[in-house]
């Protein structure tokens, strides 16, 4: 289309500023001014380009100026982006899986110390945040029944703890969409809590660095801080010291995570855990044998594997079972933290007894792949899901 152009004069009179200043001069002004011409052009496209000619009685000279509308408004609406306040926030929520746990050592505080290859899997849950009008309390509501509401749950407890270090007298509505399943050993809750940390901090404009919302979570949990990685750590401590590594494992390696419906008490699985009976491999040899070799059944020790298998025996059959099964298949298959996860490390789907046998019918299934994150980023929910729950009685891990 050939660009159509039109004109308009204008003529007044009036002083003028001198030309030297290197003041910008708005529309407004011009007209409380001197002797201006102004010329506008249109476009087909966009708003018209006003050009207009000044003219200082005093020193006899003229000024030419050009006024974009379309500048303007672009402008103003770049100001109206940076000042509008956030008030809705999609955020997802990864779970974790123990790729080793090593336990060296009880504390005299009671807990005991680790040492384990924290790594961030594709399998998670979405949380919306929104603003609320209330300045006395955040109201959370989620897909699943069974889940604390109130301050007892992560996300609530970290939204407390967020106020008590900044002074921010932001509260809000939350909704969990909830799939990783509780009592998992898959840290779902904790990273929920994590996630609700970074989202006020959003919400508030960056008041913490992530240096301190990770220092700040593990006040509310040990295996917290571990989401304030870029998504592979070697943690030690209860869980808290995270040291940061780049990933060790081919981030597209599959996995298929199988749980039953019963879940594994930490504290119970703990107290069944006697430290003359762990292995005595150094977890620094196994994170080295890792990193040069890759994943392998030898690598993927569990400590807690005994005490959880005596938890809950049917955990230590299905391993089993997995493992006899998938020969040629899985590189290693492994319990995720204190259970009830089996993890099969290097194929995407579960053994067909899983499908064939009644026993099994209602397990969890989920496919999934390694993933990390980039610095001042949160995690990015993966472009499909191939999550597939059994039962619907899934629940928040408050632990």
């Amino acid at each position: 289309m050939a660009t159509a152009m039109a004109s308009a004069h204008l003529n007044c009179a009036a002083s003028f500023p001198s030309s030297n200043s290197s003041r910008k001069w708005s529309l407004r002004q011009l007209r409380n001014h001197g002797s201006c011409s102004v010329h506008r052009n249109f476009h087909s496209r966009g708003s018209p380009l006003i050009r207009a000619m000044v003219s200082d009685s005093r020193i006899g000279r003229q000024v030419e100026v050009v006024y974009d509308p379309d500048e303007r408004l672009n402008k103003l609406a770049d100001e109206v982006d940076e000042n509008a306040p956030l008030s809705r926030l999609t955020l997802f929520s990864p779970c974790k899986v123990n790729v080793f746990l090593r336990i060296t050592g009880k504390r005299a505080d009671g807990y005991h110390d680790l040492a384990s290859l924290f790594h961030v899997i594709s399998l998670g849950d979405i949380i919306k945040f929104s603003l609320s009008p209330s300045k006395t309390k955040d109201r959370l509501s989620t897909n699943v029944s069974g889940v604390p509401l109130g301050d007892m749950n992560l996300i609530i407890k970290a939204l407390n703890l967020y106020r008590k270090k900044t002074g921010s007298d932001q509260f809000f509505w939350i909704h969990l969409d909830k799939k990783v399943p509780s009592g998992a050993g898959l840290g779902g809750g904790s990273s929920n809590a994590a996630t609700a940390l970074w989202a006020a901090n959003q919400f508030n404009g960056g008041l913490a660095t992530e240096k301190e919302l990770q220092e700040w979570s593990s006040e509310i949990g040990s295996d917290i801080p571990f989401f304030f990685s870029h998504g592979a750590a070697y943690c030690t401590g209860r869980g808290e010291v995270v040291q940061d590594i780049p990933p060790p494992i081919p981030l597209d390696l599959p996995m298929v995570l199988i749980k039953p419906p019963q879940a594994c008490s930490t504290a119970e699985v703990y107290k069944r855990l006697r430290l003359d009976q762990t292995s005595k491999v150094d977890p620094i040899a196994l994170l080295d044998k890792l990193s040069s070799s890759g994943i392998s059944q030898d690598v993927c020790i569990n400590d807690l594997e005994p005490p959880a298998f005596e938890v809950l025996p049917s955990l230590k059959k299905l391993k089993q079972r997995v493992m006899a099964a998938g020969r040629g298949q899985y590189d290693a298959v492994f319990m995720s933290g204190s259970g009830s996860t089996i993890v099969g490390i290097g194929y995407p789907d579960p053994p067909q007894f899983v499908y064939d046998d009644d026993e099994y019918h209602d397990v969890f299934l989920s496919e999934a792949n390694f993933m990390t994150r980039e610095s001042n980023q949160w995690y990015r929910e993966p472009a499909s899901s191939n999550t597939c729950v059994s039962h619907s009685d899934s629940s928040e891990d408050v632990q």
